[in-house]
């Protein structure tokens, strides 16, 4: 249906999806919002198909580990990017967060010092993320 005189109603602009950089960038950020510790990022573009980046974070206690990880959920939905696929969040000890370009994984320290991920990718160019202090 047309208004009067012809012309038809401007349709509404849709939002501008974001860049899964742009996405991974709000990820780390949202890390160091909520005082994440050791913070990496692992570049695995040249290494995996199953993904581009891993983010590898600590929290000080399962409590931690929880905030950290709803922080990020929360910061990234506020820009419209919604996880594929979540693990461990009800525990708390390692919680995983699928974003399909990138990962975050949220580390209780002493199950990081276990599955040392980033032993097991350390072939990948990785950078330190800002975020709170250091406990290795």
């Amino acid at each position: 249906m047309t208004p009067r005189g012809g012309a038809r109603a401007p349709r509404p602009l849709r939002a501008r999806r974001a860049t899964s950089r742009e996405a991974l960038e709000w990820a780390v950020a949202a890390c160091g919002e909520h005082k994440a510790v050791d913070g990496v990022v692992l570049d695995l573009r040249t290494l995996s198909d199953a993904t581009d980046y891993f983010i590898v974070v600590s929290g000080t206690s399962d409590t931690h580990v929880r905030a950290i990880a709803e922080h990020v959920l929360e910061a990234l939905h506020n820009h419209g990017v919604k996880a594929h696929h979540i693990e461990g969040l009800a525990s708390g000890r390692w919680v995983l967060l699928d974003f399909i370009d990138f990962v975050v994984h949220v580390f209780h320290p002493a199950l990081r010092e276990f599955y040392q991920l980033e032993g097991l990718w350390s072939d990948a160019p990785q950078w330190p993320v800002e975020t709170g202090e250091e406990v290795r």
